[in-house]
């Protein structure tokens, strides 16, 4: 089955011999080959991930808390204090304190 594109419009002169309408089929196949090696770790490094928590867990770590822990230890000390700040506002006004 043929399946090149036919048209009037002259080749462009940076095109390659591997471009397919217009796209540098090598360079995508890279960039997805790439994409898919990174995805894979990434699934790897989650499973690492999710065994320490069931370890922790086992040790009797509280992996809600742990986690809450993780989450603020990715953020600045103006930003906990600001969001402590309305997490208590929060509670105040619906009569949770």
């Amino acid at each position: 089955m043929d399946t090149s594109i036919a048209s009037s419009a002259p080749a462009p002169e940076a095109a390659t011999s591997n471009d397919v309408g217009g796209i540098a089929a090598s360079q995508l196949r890279s960039f997805v080959d790439r994409i898919e090696r990174l995805e894979e770790e990434k699934k790897g490094l989650a499973d690492d991930i999710k065994d320490l928590y069931s370890e922790a867990k086992g040790q009797g770590f509280d992996v809600k808390v742990l986690r809450k822990i993780i989450s603020l230890r990715k953020k600045s000390k103006e930003d906990r204090q600001e969001e402590e700040e309305l997490l208590e506002l929060y509670k105040a006004a619906l009569g949770m304190e």
